[in-house]
């Protein structure tokens, strides 16, 4: 082992960039769909060994060696972003005569972006880099201040953060119940890097055995805290309230045709009516159909609310996502999620804060569609955003924070602040992307959020993955990628709030100072003994 970390420090020029592409696409293993979590024992200790190698050229000066660990940051960022961000390409296929042209740089074109941040936290690690154990600290808080960058700097794009890779079922995700993602994030870079400290000997320093050791009870602590916590896990339910999910399948091309409309929302209807609907307690008090499982505006079609009144046995509450019309007479049109009621009523309404740049909205919209640029969804002008979060009343239910497409992605921002809900919806159309790894990842994302808020998770997928999910986390009941059907089942009881939904990043950042100071105070001590 030692030999072959030397022989990473040791490479140089386009060998050393190759291998780190290599590695950041492996990282990606540890994700959903593959789950693989050892992967990360391999590719981030390679990391760590490049950017040592970084400093081996005597005589090279700060800006030198700064860009040689840049260099080596950005391409294992491009390895892992395109590796696992691939599938988005799928969406410009849909109307591959219009889009198809603009795939190959989406496809490239985000994973260079954010692979920029990755160069630069592995160049400002490398200025505060120094020999033995508190380097794998400086590199471990440098890092997920850089993810946690990553999900809040523009719009935010947190998908895919490292703290993924160490949950890939709920026994490991409880201690996000009270560190969040990005707490998650910083012990997930702790233990993947904790390899290096194996290597070497004196030259590590005195307190590598020390640090080793307080990773592995911090890992099993967390395992701990998991089994501690599931072995406590109930299963209540809300007394009265049945819901029914539905999973229409609809493919990609077929939704957005205009001449396929009315098919689509029949479609919805008939899916909802294929078990009997019986009143009273026996039938479902909700049904959720997906995000813009209505195609069109529903206000500007009152029949089609007539055919809703008509298919909700009495006591029964629609929730869906549909397209609506704000009434300031703007003309502007929402991605919204709408509650209807058993007499074809919209008795409230979401509209989505979150866009998705490009996919909803076109930013820097004029300069762009000179270049023949504009947004995905087939909608002059795209989507407008919602003012703010809410949370939503359906009948006699409680009430619940509604989160559309990928708003379920953003840690400690899926309620409305100050306002605890009984369950978070998440409604979205991943047909975009077909059969691949994108909507596998994104549930997987949106169980995290369950368990980070103590909150049960109802998600209505157009084409899969639907699915309800108790508040820590365990699936009670889905349907995988297309398969048409429903779900009924009952609603979980919320937990009492969480850590994590108390004080949201302030842990994580906690840790993130504690950590950092420890780093700092060990590289202190090493240069002195080497001075």
């Amino acid at each position: 082992m030692n030999r072959l970390a030397d022989s990473i420090i040791l490479l140089w020029g386009w060998r050393r960039l190759a291998l780190a592409f290599l590695a950041g696409g492996l990282m990606v293993l540890t994700l959903a769909p593959v789950n693989a979590l050892p992967v990360g024992w391999i590719a981030i200790p390679i990391l760590i060994w490049m950017i040592d190698g970084s400093a081996t050229p005597q005589g090279s000066g700060l800006l030198r060696r700064m860009l040689s660990a840049a260099a080596i940051g950005w391409w294992f960022g491009f390895g892992y972003f395109i590796a696992g961000l691939w599938w988005i390409g799928s969406s410009f296929l849909v109307d591959a005569d219009t889009f198809g042209w603009m795939m190959p740089f989406a496809v490239i074109a985000l994973p260079a972006g954010l692979a920029v941040l990755w160069g630069v936290g592995v160049a400002v690690a490398r200025l505060l880099w120094t020999d033995g154990w508190p380097r794998i600290l400086i590199f471990a808080v440098v890092m997920t201040l850089v993810e946690w960058l990553r999900g809040h700097i523009l719009s935010g794009f947190p998908w895919n953060a490292i703290g993924y890779t160490l949950m890939p079922d709920p026994l490991l995700m409880q201690s996000a119940s009270l560190v969040g993602l990005w707490g998650m994030t910083l012990l997930a870079f702790l233990v993947f890097a904790a390899p290096t400290l194996l290597i070497g000997g004196a030259e590590q320093g005195p307190g590598r055995r020390l640090v080793v050791s307080i990773i592995i009870i911090a890992m099993a602590a967390n395992i701990g805290f998991g089994l501690m916590r599931l072995r406590g896990a109930g299963d209540a339910i809300v007394e009265n309230v049945r819901l029914r999910i539905v999973q229409a399948a609809i493919p990609q091309a077929v939704k957005q045709d205009p001449a396929e409309e009315q098919s689509n929302f029949q479609r919805q209807i008939d899916l909802s009516l294929s078990s009997p609907l019986p009143q009273g307690n026996d039938g479902p008090t909700h049904i959720i159909w997906a995000e813009t499982a209505v195609p069109f505006i529903l206000t500007e079609q009152p029949e089609a609310l007539a055919e809703i009144a008509e298919m909700l046995p009495p006591g029964t509450t629609l929730i869906t996502g549909a397209p609506r019309r704000r009434s300031n007479g703007s003309g502007e049109v929402t991605n919204s999620v709408l509650v209807i009621t058993d007499n074809g009523e919209i008795s409230d309404s979401y509209d989505k804060v979150h866009l998705v740049p490009f996919g909803e909205y076109l930013p820097f919209k004029e300069t762009l569609q000179r270049w023949g640029i504009r947004q995905l969804i087939a909608l002059p002008g795209g989507f407008a955003a919602g003012l703010e979060r809410r949370s939503l009343i359906a009948g006699d239910a409680p009430p619940f924070s509604p989160l559309i497409c990928y708003e379920i992605i953003f840690a400690g921002e899926v309620t409305e602040d100050g306002v605890r809900p009984g369950w978070l919806l998440n409604v979205t159309n991943d047909a975009w992307y077909g059969a691949t790894p994108g909507p596998r990842q994104h549930f997987q994302q949106a169980i995290l959020r369950a368990v980070e808020e103590g909150l049960p998770l109802i998600r209505a997928a157009n084409t899969g993955i639907s699915a309800m999910v108790d508040p820590y986390g365990r699936v009670t009941a889905r349907l995988d990628l297309n398969q048409v059907g429903v779900i009924d089942g009952n609603l979980s009881q919320a937990l009492p709030m969480t850590l994590y939904a108390r004080y949201g990043d302030r842990i994580p950042g906690i840790l993130l100072l504690l950590v950092g100071g420890i780093a700092l105070a060990g590289r202190r001590s090493i240069i002195r003994r080497y001075n």
